[in-house]
């Protein structure tokens, strides 16, 4: 890896656009190199793993409005939609794929300076794979280098600080990913990159206080602006130039100032892309930083024993775990019996306590309302805080994969008095974890999410198909995709006609 000091640069200041930061990603998205075997497989994981959520999701509300505003775009060649039949132009089958995977926040994750989900390249870069008609090999090239910047880019440059939404690394990466795919060159991808940049960076308040439907929205926005702003490259128009060093760049005005520095790391040439293999799946449908925490609950039920004995519990953990997901945000919202699955998604307290109840944690059953309204909950939920520890901040930021850790220690006082504790760093099914994920388990995941959902025949169409990506030739990508029943859809709410 190279890493390259990226900093404001003055309008006036000799600054050759082969040193522009969006210049140095185009050239990796332009090397030829191939693909390892390990990159490739852990891709077809990765495309198995967002089959699995869409369908879990599908009749969900948001994502049946991003469905029915994709469909009212059918195109031919086209790209294919999570549940129906047809073509649809490219960045809406981005959109509405984008949302559904999204929606119940269980795919991929990558943490360190920036957090991220990077699974949501998939969306974009395989539907413009299957609108231009190219081949298994060229979808799994594309995907390895929206991965490999995305993952890049949030190693260095944090975004959550300056309170900007972390999709503004996903709109550069999945520009990337398509320029790989395509095959284009560094000016075209270069310019694609500084314009999907510009048009998606936004404030993280998508992700503060009463957190609505746009939290899986933002990410899907983020694909599909990288499919139009290819598209406009392809065209021949260009972008704000340079995008992130510029004088009244994202830098200077967005991020750190113009005084800031980022050291960002980046395949040198000819240095195979490998950064998926750093990132990790969920187990549980919640925010990443509550997979361990959910483990630790389930490990500690039997300890405890009699719960209505808790008079508190302590979640000390790293600094972004306590100011997103805990007490440090001092959003009252995550104590709200009558908040949205978003928003509870985004409460470790509520996750804790849950998870210590039931012993297990459910995509749909754990965020009912009739569950999070229970009175033994409620009360249970009100004694949890958490609190930030150096040494679990020190761990989330290590470069180290032994050390990194994205746990808690959990501090039980009891009515007698007892302090019971006990500590997780990593979830169970984290490469490091107890019972680490593997292809079995990918697909494991999918059988149990699409169960009721998607017929059983098409569920093994879908995996023979997703296992077999590499030997696709041109045309044939449109078999990553899976249908269901008109019974199926019609479980979906009835929803308001919007513009089109």
């Amino acid at each position: 890896m190279k890493t390259h000091l990226v900093r404001t640069r003055r309008s006036a200041e000799n600054f050759p656009r082969e040193e522009h930061l969006a210049w140095r990603i185009a050239e990796v998205a332009t090397d030829p190199v191939e693909v390892p075997d390990d990159t490739a497989d852990m891709i077809v994981n990765r495309i198995i793993d967002n089959a699995s959520v869409a369908a879990a999701s599908l009749v969900r509300r948001p994502v049946s409005n991003a469905r029915a505003q994709a469909r009212a775009h059918p195109y031919t060649p086209g790209s294919t939609v999570f549940g129906v039949d047809g073509t649809y132009s490219p960045e809406w089958a981005a959109w509405a794929n984008g949302v559904a995977v999204r929606e119940l926040d269980f795919h991929d994750t990558f943490l360190a300076a920036e957090y991220s989900h990077p699974g949501d390249n998939i969306p974009p870069i395989l539907a413009v794979a299957q609108h231009a008609g190219r081949s298994g090999a060229d979808l799994i090239r594309g995907l390895a280098t929206g991965y490999e910047i995305q993952v890049d880019l949030v190693r260095a440059i944090c975004l959550h600080e300056h309170k900007i939404d972390h999709v503004a690394h996903l709109g550069p990466s999945a520009a990337a990913g398509i320029g790989t795919l395509l095959g284009l060159d560094t000016d075209t991808v270069y310019q694609a990159i500084g314009q999907a940049l510009h048009t998606t960076t936004a404030t993280r308040q998508s992700r503060k206080g009463e957190i609505s439907s746009w939290k899986a929205y933002a990410p899907a926005f983020a694909g599909k602006m990288a499919v139009e702003a290819v598209d406009r490259a392809l065209r021949g128009e260009g972008a704000p130039s340079p995008i992130w060093e510029g004088e009244d760049g994202v830098i200077a005005w967005l991020l750190g100032g113009p005084d800031a520095e980022y050291h960002v790391p980046l395949p040198g040439p000819g240095e195979a892309k490998c950064a998926i293999l750093d990132t990790y799946t969920k187990e549980h449908s919640a925010e990443y930083q509550s997979q361990a925490p959910i483990d630790l609950a389930r490990r500690m039920r039997e300890r405890i024993g009699d719960l209505e004995q808790i008079e508190s519990i302590v979640l000390h953990t790293s600094h972004h775990t306590h100011v997103v997901i805990g007490t440090g945000s001092n959003d009252p919202q995550k104590f709200d019996p009558h908040a949205s699955r978003e928003t509870l998604d985004h409460s470790v307290m509520y996750i804790f306590a849950v998870a210590l109840q039931d012993g297990v944690w459910h995509h749909e059953r754990s965020y009912a309302p009739e569950r999070a309204q229970r009175p033994d909950t409620i009360a249970l939920w009100n004694k949890i805080s958490t609190a930030e520890d150096p040494e679990w901040t020190r761990r989330y930021h290590s470069t180290d994969p032994a050390e990194k850790a994205f746990g808690a220690r959990a501090e039980v006082t009891l009515s007698s008095g007892e302090v019971i504790v006990d500590e997780l760093a990593v979830a169970d099914a984290h490469p490091l974890g107890a019972r680490p994920f593997a292809r079995d388990q990918y697909i494991d995941k999918f059988r149990i999410l699409a169960e009721g959902v998607v017929a059983p025949a098409e569920q093994d169409r879908f995996l023979d198909a997703a296992q077999r990506v590499a030997e696709m030739k041109a045309g044939e990508l449109d078999q990553l995709t899976f249908t269901v029943s008109d019974d199926v859809l019609a479980c979906a709410p009835k929803l308001p006609k919007g513009l089109f």
